[in-house]
């Protein structure tokens, strides 16, 4: 856990609504009274927190000089687990593995959603990678709207070494990629699977790409030829759920 600050009323009550035991401090605007941030303050004080009262200035420094609706809030923020503690989770798994596997992703706000609808979709842990990729930072855990607590995240140093390893624990490599034969509709996502993703523009990396299984694609009927990443994501992870709740 470290120390972070947030900001903005929606990012305090997904706090107050998942984590609210990480919340240490807050402050709030003197000046600034509305219904939603009197909420926000009855709920703080109900968990012992007296939120200390501060001119505008202070806050807008707390923020960083972003949009703080009033409120900032100091959080123990989740860090990220290690690959051995990926290898004792898939050990320890007593259902289907579902991975999601980020290869390089560097945009915060893709990451934080990518976590939103892996904690709706039932993911057992995103695995992200070290090095030129994005973290759990506070954007990533305003954008998840409190998956950040609820998903586990794997920092791992080498993908190509930690998806070979899955292979041999009987997980399923899946990578999306446009030069796929295959649509996503024509896979099987009802094995154990990692289900792995590339960066933006770039896609999936040389080494990352050869240990995939299979390659799959989202069919594209329009002008556009590629899809948000975070979006693609969401529908190929429905798309696995909608295999594995089918009667």
């Amino acid at each position: 856990m470290k120390p972070t600050k947030l900001y903005g009323l929606h990012s305090v009550q997904a706090a107050l609504d998942y984590s609210p035991k990480s919340i240490n401090k807050a402050w709030v605007d003197t000046q600034r009274q509305d219904k939603r941030l009197a909420q926000a303050l009855d709920a703080l004080l109900d968990l012992g927190i007296e939120p200390e009262k501060v001119e505008r200035k202070k806050l807008d420094k707390l923020a960083e000089g972003n949009n703080h609706q009033g409120i900032v809030i100091e959080v123990d923020m989740p860090g990220e687990l290690s690959e051995q503690e990926l290898k004792t989770a898939v050990e320890n798994l007593n259902s289907t593995a579902l991975f999601l596997v980020l290869d390089n992703v560097q945009d915060p706000h893709n990451l934080g959603a990518c976590l939103r609808t892996a904690d709706a979709t039932g993911v057992h842990g995103v695995i992200i990678t070290k090095d030129n990729a994005t973290g759990i930072t506070p954007t990533v855990c305003k954008v998840a709207c409190g998956a950040a607590e609820t998903v586990p995240v794997y920092q791992v140093t080498n993908l190509a070494r930690t998806l070979r390893w899955l292979k041999d624990q009987g997980v399923w490599v899946m990578g999306a990629a446009g030069e796929a034969t295959q649509t996503a509709y024509q896979a099987d996502f009802t094995v154990p699977l990692a289900l792995v993703v590339g960066a933006e523009e770039k896609g999936m990396r040389r080494l990352t790409r050869e240990q995939c299984d299979v390659l799959v694609k989202l069919p594209m009927l329009g002008q556009v030829d590629s899809l948000n990443l975070s979006v693609a994501t969401g529908v190929l992870l429905y798309e696995v759920i909608r295999q594995r709740l089918k009667p």
